[in-house]
């Protein structure tokens, strides 16, 4: 019981440094391609990751650990970046950070599939319900249809979901830490173009605030915030620690009134508390693992 406290303080932590990543990616799109921001972040995020990973001399990942990584890689390095970069140059901040009030239950999914940890059928019911309530208030912002940017939003979740799911089964192995670094390094030969080619020619005319936006979605959002999410991962579990997502639309919703002056609708907040009330209850469920089975 020690270890998983110790791992959701770290989750709580690590989701206070990702809440702003919507609001930020939403303010700094007028300025950037999506391909841009999604990529961008992750190829000078590199630089830091390949230093760090030298100066602490981290050892070569084995064959059967690259394929992960590059699970992980293709989930939050290319997938969600890319993704709800896309979903933002069209959607509130606000709406998006409710709409990812799904990701815990998809992220403990994934980890059903990925790892030994199986989440009771309490666990279950009160994560649909809470996925419930998230598609109801798409539909509902979206006029009685979904928008393209809740579709693309939809597909972050979903690879979010698998980068955190594996990445924090991997964490075990070599290190939070090290799981995004690699991950970083392995798939920069591939992002390096894409990102030369959308990068805008008039750098020299952004101003401060863009630049330390660009700067945290890089620095906090691709790099430091996993060290510490895959660490809360490995010491808490997976399906545990993803629950604490759960704060992030309320942290999401505050940073887009504060930052952006958007006008948060009361039907937003309803909807984010009963989503979090709801689902939070899942997290007093049992997670049991696959050896309690057999």
């Amino acid at each position: 019981m020690k270890a998983e406290s110790k791992g959701l303080t770290l989750g709580f932590i690590a989701v206070f440094m990702f809440g702003l990543t919507l609001p930020v990616t939403r303010f700094i799109s007028p300025y950037f391609e999506p391909v841009f921001i999604g990529l961008g972040r992750a190829a000078l995020a590199c630089v830091f990751a390949t230093l760090f990973l030298l100066a602490f001399k981290a050892a070569l990942p084995s064959y059967s650990q690259v394929k992960r990584l590059l699970v992980v890689a293709l989930g939050v390095v290319i997938g969600f970046p890319v993704l709800s970069a896309w979903a933002m140059q069209s959607l509130p901040a606000s709406h998006g950070g409710v709409v990812l009030g799904i990701l815990p239950l998809a992220t403990a999914a994934a980890s059903r599939v990925v790892s030994d940890e199986r989440p009771s059928l309490g666990f279950w019911l009160v994560g649909v319900a809470g996925s419930i309530l998230v598609i109801a208030y798409s539909l509902l912002q979206g006029g009685g249809a979904f928008l393209l940017g809740d579709l693309a939003l939809f597909a972050a979740i979903v690879s979010a979901a698998f980068g955190y799911a594996v990445g924090g089964k991997l964490s075990k192995e070599i290190g939070g830490w090290q799981v995004i670094c690699w991950a970083l390094v392995l798939v920069f030969p591939v992002i390096i173009g894409p990102t030369l080619y959308y990068a805008p020619n008039d750098l020299q005319t952004l101003s401060t605030p863009v630049i330390l936006g660009f700067l945290y979605l890089t620095l906090i959002s691709q790099l430091f915030g996993f060290f510490i999410w895959y660490k809360a991962m490995a010491i808490g579990g997976v399906a545990r620690v993803s629950q604490i997502q759960l704060i992030q639309p309320f942290v999401t919703l505050l940073a887009s009134a504060w930052a952006l002056s958007e006008i948060i609708e009361v039907q937003s907040y309803i909807f984010a508390t009963i989503v979090v009330g709801v689902v939070a209850v899942g997290k007093q469920m049992p997670i049991y693992s696959k050896h309690h089975f057999i």
